[in-house]
């Protein structure tokens, strides 16, 4: 038995406890709902017989369904001789009924069903206390109530469960779809990181070269050469420290031309330009030079913030902010038109933004306004 048959076998105790008690309480007291002249110990057997097999109504509605023949055995046996009860026969039958059509599986609910049926149909022969037509109305317009109450409780938590599984596989795709996202864009930075070192390892091994050659004739020339190699090696080192804390793939094989960065940014807004969108921009601050890394994301930043107005909104203005403070920069995309409707499934370009600017300390928070949408970035500047 699994934990689910545990928990609820206290309940189902419970009510065929209930069916024993009131049904007795209508045998011995006896109630007016009690018809005929039959014994009342075998109408005792027959209600707790029933009710016994009423313990497995969930569990195994099979052995639940063998409560229906209680009653004919006991009728064959007295000779026909019964008790015609309401609160020891008919309502056990009703929660029958009820839990067969809520809980029955396949075909056991309509065979339950058909056994019902039956024995009503053989009662309605037989029985001739059964026999007026206020009787048959009454007892099977309620067996037909309680197995229509019980069929749409089972459909309406059948349809539950449907829409709770098709909410949990949309919920994971998305949730994989978001993880791609995140290992595409962190291969991506590592192969530009990746770049960005092997250019200033190229510049080190110049610069070095070229100190060897002037280190005894002109020792100034070596020193200023031995100073760009400490501050590249510096930065370079501090790029391979970011390049470890990412994947990289190891069959790409990038180009080993410096990446884009801030000076470029002029370039990028021309370009913006000429595709139909007017850019502000405006640049605050000691603007001085940012190391490879840093200067590459901005730049990133910037280009996916332009990119997402020209995919996403109807606007056909933005606005760029960079406002360079003494320990970090803050960046500002804005645009001011409605956002566009039917543009497709939204991409991962403020993910992509987001895991640049947690590379180096930062953090990115979008901001969706009634005309317009922002982007705002602040980095940590590292100066160099």
């Amino acid at each position: 038995m699994d934990a689910r048959s545990h928990r609820r076998w206290p309940l189902d105790l419970a009510v065929a406890g209930l069916v024993v008690a009131v049904g007795l309480v209508e045998v011995w007291l006896p109630m007016e709902s009690v018809m005929g002249q039959g014994s009342r110990l075998v109408s005792t057997l027959g209600i707790v017989w029933f009710a016994a097999h009423l313990t497995q109504r969930r569990a195994r509605p099979r052995v639940a369904m063998g409560g229906l023949l209680v009653w004919p055995i006991l009728g064959l046996v007295t000779g026909g001789q019964l008790q015609i009860l309401f609160f020891g026969q008919l309502a056990p039958l009703l929660v029958l009924v009820f839990s067969l059509a809520r809980h029955g599986r396949g075909r056991q609910r309509w065979l339950g069903a058909a056994g019902v049926a039956a024995v009503l149909v053989v009662g309605d022969v037989f029985v001739p206390l059964l026999q007026s037509p206020n009787e048959i109305l009454f007892h099977w317009a309620a067996i037909v109530l309680a197995f229509l109450c019980g069929h749409g409780l089972k459909v309406s938590a059948d349809r539950a469960a449907a829409e709770a599984v098709r909410a949990h596989r949309a919920e994971t795709a998305s949730r994989e779809r978001a993880m791609t996202a995140i290992a595409e864009e962190r291969a991506r930075i590592a192969r530009e990181l990746h770049d960005i070192v092997a250019h200033s390892v190229g510049v080190i091994v110049v610069q070095a070269g070229a100190a060897e050659q002037v280190v005894e004739d002109e020792p100034e020339v070596a020193r200023a050469a031995l100073a760009t190699i400490r501050t590249t090696g510096a930065s370079a080192l501090a790029e391979m420290r970011r390049v470890v804390a990412v994947l990289r793939s190891p069959d790409v094989v990038g180009d080993l031309a410096p990446q884009p960065g801030v000076a470029t940014l002029p370039e990028l807004v021309d370009a913006v330009q000429r595709a139909g969108l007017q850019v502000d921009l405006e640049v605050r601050g000691d603007r001085s030079v940012l190391p490879a890394g840093l200067d590459l994301t901005v730049y990133r930043i910037v280009q996916e913030a332009l990119t997402n107005v020209r995919r996403h909104s109807h606007a056909n203005r933005a606005a760029i902010v960079m406002d360079f403070g003494r320990d970090a920069l803050e960046i500002r995309v804005r645009d001011t038109g409605p956002s566009r409707p039917g543009s497709g499934e939204p991409g991962h370009g403020i993910l992509g933004m987001r895991e640049r600017t947690a590379l180096f300390g930062g953090y990115v928070r979008t901001f969706a306004e009634e005309h317009g949408f922002t982007v705002h970035a602040v980095l940590p500047l590292e100066r160099v």
